[in-house]
């Protein structure tokens, strides 16, 4: 569906654009992928490697809705994944969060309603669901905008869903990196912040693949979450570290000890599908029926039981120290 389409991603200089342009380009003959992002740098660095007759490079912020909406011309698809996602920079700086996050994510949906765009998906995270810190609070926020976009469309063809996933290994400021620089400098431990610590586990490619699939099942207003597995972090340090002692060191500013991506609370508008579940938008739109029993693509979902919650503690697939080593190699290729 990307052939000779046109495909604009925000933040596109990140982990996630990398890798999901490689991927395009791969599959698909697009006829233009626009970067558009603040960082000349980044976008400098990332043409070295991308410099195909399709890319485009667009310097610009989405805190600025005009330059959006420029950038917007003729363009079917945009990726949303610019966003200020680091968790305590967010606690000391939520101005300037809330201006990208929840401000920015307003200027996309504007900018792609001007500019009549075909489908539109957000990036979203595992910290939006029950938010405790300032960061999820404004993903929790842009969600609900792009949920609500699909109502004030009106007879405009443009679709909104977001995607929600876990932690991704291996990106930029994950655990990861962060644990390998330990390893790398000759720590003589692995500081974690707590010892009963889960998180949710998804590499860059997984996510990628997702995001291009759910393009093709969205009906508008959805938000997939993938099924994935759950990790013990001290599991992650054993597999990165085996000789090295774990020191806790306490909980963050704004960090949880456990993540949700499908709250027990929205357990009513939950459907389970086969490698997915899918939570239906709370409001009822006027354009048609909030039935999401079948998707796009003819696959069919059916509503989870009552107070049914997915989160990282109570995920029935947790990986083994020796599949965490598996996984986090095979991440890298």
């Amino acid at each position: 569906m990307f052939n000779n389409k046109t495909i604009l991603i925000t933040g596109g200089t990140g982990s996630f654009g990398k890798k999901y342009v490689k991927t395009l380009l791969e599959r698909y003959n697009p006829k233009k992928i626009i970067i558009f992002s603040r960082d000349e740098l980044k976008q400098f660095e990332m043409q070295q490697e991308f410099d195909q007759p399709c890319m485009r490079y667009f310097i610009g912020d989405v805190r600025d809705k005009e330059r959006l909406r420029r950038a917007m011309n003729g363009v079917d698809y945009v990726i949303h994944a610019a966003a200020l996602k680091q968790v305590p920079a967010a606690e000391y700086n939520p101005m300037e969060c809330i201006k990208t996050n929840i401000n920015g994510a307003e200027n996309v949906i504007d900018a792609a309603l001007d500019n009549d765009v075909e489908k539109v998906i957000a990036l979203s995270t595992d910290k939006a669901a029950n938010p405790i810190n300032l960061y999820g609070a404004t993903k929790l926020a842009s969600d609900k905008l792009f949920v609500a976009a699909n109502n004030i469309a009106g007879g405009n063809r443009t679709t909104f869903s977001v995607v929600r996933y876990g932690n991704v290994v291996c990106s930029r400021g994950s655990v990861v990196p962060i644990f390998q620089k330990f390893i790398d400098e000759g720590y003589d431990h692995i500081p974690i912040t707590h010892d009963e610590m889960t998180r949710f586990w998804i590499n860059l490619q997984q996510g990628v693949d997702f995001v291009l699939t759910n393009f093709e099942r969205m009906l508008g207003g959805e938000i997939f979450v993938p099924k994935i597995p759950s990790i013990r972090i001290t599991d992650l340090a054993k597999a990165m570290a085996p000789d090295l002692p774990i020191k806790i060191i306490g909980i963050r500013p704004g960090e949880k000890l456990h993540e949700v991506m499908c709250p027990a609370d929205l357990c009513f508008e939950t459907y389970e599908y086969n490698d997915h579940f899918l939570i239906a938008p709370g409001i009822i739109f006027s354009s048609r029926v909030n039935d999401f029993t079948v998707n796009a693509l003819g696959e069919k979902g059916k509503k989870v039981k009552q107070g049914f919650e997915y989160s990282s503690l109570d995920n029935p697939h947790y990986m083994t120290v020796d599949e965490i080593k598996d996984f986090n190699t095979q991440s890298l290729t």
